[in-house]
C-alpha cells in the first residue's frame, strides 16, 4: 500500500500557465496516491481573523469565525499558526481553534526528528539506508520509506518519547503502523518547527536543543528540497525560498480529506515559522486551496501586529 511520488515534467511556458499546469498536476498526483497515507482554483483571500495573544491560541468569536473568513465550507475545518522568527520574545499567534488535526504526511519531519535524536544518542551517524529513506521521506513524501523510519523509532512509544525531548506537548502517536493517523496541533507543529529552525535560546532557560546543529540543518536541508509538485501550501504565503512538508489523506470513514502544510517561510525580508492544518475538505483541491488561504490570512494578520 506504499507508494513513491515522482516529480512531474514541468514544460517551458510562461510563469502563469506554469504555476496553473502545476497545480492541475499537483491535484492528479496526489489524490490519486494519498489513500496508502493511512499506512504509512483562484485563492481569494478573505479578511484574517484577529491574532490571538502571543503564545495562546485564539478563543472566542475569533476562532470560530477564522474558517469561515478563510472559506472553509461544509464539514471543512482549519487552524493556523504563526512563529515571528525575527521577534522570539513573543509566544505563535493561533488562528481558529487549536484543536487535534489527523498529521498525515507532515509527521515525516517529527519522524525524520526522532531517527536524528537516537543516531546523537549513540553517537553515530545515519547509515547510507537510513539517508536514503529520510532523503525520499521528506522530498518526496516517501511511504515505504516512512514506514521503515517510523519502525526505526519504536512506533509511538518512540515518537513520544523524541517529543517530549523536543518540546511537543500535544501530538499523539497514530496506532501500529498507522503514522498518518498521528494527531496533532497547529502549536505543536510549531514547537517542532522550532527545535528545527529557530536559532534562539532554547525554549526552556538554560536547556540545551534537543537536536545537534548538524541534525537541525540536515531537516531543512531536505525539507527546502522539497519536490516541485508538492511545494504547495504555507509557501504560498511566502518569497521563494520556503521550506516546508505537506500532508494530504483521504479518510476512507467519510471520504473527506485531511490536508496539512507546515515550514519556515520568508516574506518582505522577514521569517515565519508556519503551520496549517486543515480536515473534512470534500476534495484535494479545495483542501490545497484552503490552506492557501488560511497561510496568507494568518500570515498577513501576523505582519499587521
Amino acid at each position: 500500500m506504499a507508494y513513491r511520488t515522482r516529480p512531474l515534467p514541468q514544460p517551458r511556458t510562461p510563469r502563469g500557465n506554469r504555476l496553473r499546469a502545476r497545480r492541475a498536476a499537483v491535484t492528479g498526483l496526489l489524490a490519486a496516491t494519498a489513500s496508502a497515507l493511512l499506512v504509512a482554483g483562484p485563492l481569494g483571500l478573505a479578511r484574517p481573523a484577529a491574532a490571538a495573544p502571543a503564545g495562546s491560541p485564539a478563543s472566542g468569536s475569533s476562532a470560530a469565525s477564522f474558517p469561515d473568513s478563510v472559506g472553509a465550507k461544509g464539514k471543512a475545518r482549519v487552524t493556523a499558526a504563526v512563529f515571528d522568527l525575527d521577534a522570539p520574545g513573543h509566544g505563535p499567534a493561533v488562528y481558529g481553534t487549536d484543536a487535534p488535526y489527523d498529521t498525515a504526511s507532515i509527521i515525516k519531519v517529527d519522524i525524520l526528528a526522532s531517527v536524528l535524536l537516537k543516531a546523537q544518542d549513540s553517537r553515530h551517524a545515519l547509515t547510507a539506508k537510513e539517508r536514503a529513506q529520510a532523503e525520499a521521506m521528506i522530498e518526496h513524501s516517501d511511504n515505504a520509506a516512512a514506514n521503515a523510519l517510523w519502525r526505526r523509532i519504536g512506533l509511538a512509544p518512540g515518537l513520544k518519547a523524541a517529543n517530549k525531548r523536543l518540546g511537543l506537548t500535544a501530538t499523539q502517536g497514530g496506532p501500529g503502523p498507522k503514522w498518518g493517523l498521528t494527531r496533532t496541533t497547529a502549536s505543536d507543529q510549531i514547537r517542532l518547527l522550532r527545535a528545527v529552525f529557530d536559532t534562539g535560546p532554547a525554549p526552556k532557560k538554560g536547556s540545551a536543543p534537543a537536536l545537534s546543529d548538524a541534525s537541525r540543518a540536515y531537516i531543512r536541508t531536505l525539507m527546502s528540497r522539497v519536490a516541485t509538485e508538492q511545494s504547495w501550501g504555507v509557501s504560498a504565503a511566502a518569497d521563494p525560498g520556503a521550506a516546508l512538508k505537506n500532508g494530504w489523506l483521504q479518510r476512507d470513514t467519510t471520504g473527506l480529506w485531511d490536508v496539512n502544510s507546515v515550514g519556515r517561510i520568508t516574506t518582505g525580508g522577514h521569517h515565519y515559522l508556519v503551520a496549517v492544518l486543515s480536515d473534512g475538505s470534500t476534495s484535494m483541491k479545495n483542501g490545497v486551496a484552503l490552506v492557501e488561504r488560511a497561510a496568507r490570512a494568518a500570515v498577513s494578520a501576523t505582519t499587521a501586529h
